[in-house]
């Protein structure tokens, strides 16, 4: 099981009632951030997930809306009393960014190791697998998926047959062999074929790229930006680097995801409902974010 809330849902500025965008996941104990723009450490104590549990950050570029609130959360994260290392990822230029952020954050009681990214890199988080793929926004942009694995089913009857003790099965269960009388038991001998897990997108800020749909394809919620809902506004998501509502929807249709969550909205657009419709035309699927929505992705039976 995943959770996903939306710690804000506004692009470039904050609005009274609409924090800037952002994401927070919680996988187990742990939570994973996406982007934090200024005043995000607010918006995420009203959700009340807490701090000390934030194991690592993914910007997705370094425009201010997505980075300025860094230095207040570092320094409530260590108020909350976290020493563990913390990550934070991002495009090239992340460790100059962050170095220049925490000149009024200096003194922290974890440690900070920034990872810069250019597209095509992956690494572990939590038990599950954290990648990106670049954007195409005015500056290096990010795009990042997260892949949740789902164990093969255990088969208990297959084990007792095969003469293993109970407290030898969850080294099966982790995919190790275990010794028996000299025989080795597989894996294989006891698990049942694979099943699938869960797979989380995040897009912002960008133009639409052809490596998009087969980075995020079937997953299970695609949170995206729509920068804009009118089909009006083309000019000025050409021009601005940023999606129609319809674009966001075309790639998540073109992945086969099953959820499109729409965010990031220009603060011009005070009502994004009214133009949901064009999205839905394109992918039924698709919700038009607030902040404090929260999504629980559960695996398949």
């Amino acid at each position: 099981m995943l959770d996903a809330v939306l710690v804000g849902t506004s692009g470039t500025i904050p609005l009274p009632g609409r924090w800037l965008s952002a994401l927070l996941v919680r996988l187990g104990s742990e939570l994973l951030l996406f982007d934090c723009g200024e005043g995000t450490q607010i918006s995420m104590r009203q959700i009340g997930w807490g701090f000390k549990a934030i194991s690592a950050l993914c910007l997705s570029h370094l425009h201010a809306d997505h980075v300025a609130g860094l230095p207040g959360l570092l320094l409530t994260i260590g108020n909350a009393g976290r020493t563990e290392p913390l990550a934070i990822l991002g495009p090239v230029g992340t460790s100059r960014a962050v170095a220049g952020l925490r000149t009024i954050a200096p003194r922290l009681p974890f440690e900070v190791a920034v990872l810069e990214w250019t597209g095509g890199e992956a690494v572990a988080w939590n038990g599950a697998t954290l990648s990106c793929t670049p954007l195409d926004h005015a500056i290096p942009c990010l795009g990042y998926r997260l892949d949740v694995p789902r164990h093969p089913r255990f088969d208990p009857d297959a084990a007792r047959r095969l003469g293993v003790p109970i407290e030898r099965w969850k080294h099966l269960q982790r995919g190790e062999p275990v010794e028996i009388d000299g025989r080795t038991v597989r894996p294989a001998d006891v698990l049942g074929s694979a099943r699938r897990g869960l797979r989380l997108g995040y897009v912002t800020d960008t133009r639409p790229t052809v490596a998009m749909p087969a980075f995020f394809a079937g997953a299970d919620l695609l949170v995206c930006e729509g920068t804009y809902g009118d089909p009006a506004d083309r000019d000025n998501a050409v021009e601005n680097r940023h999606l129609l509502f319809s674009e966001a929807a075309g790639i998540a249709r073109d992945a086969g995801a099953r959820h499109l969550l729409l965010t990031h909205f220009s603060a011009k657009m005070l009502d994004p409902w009214r133009h949901v419709g064009h999205a839905q035309a394109i992918f039924p699927n698709t919700s038009v974010g607030r902040d404090h929505l929260t999504t629980t992705l559960r695996f398949d039976d």
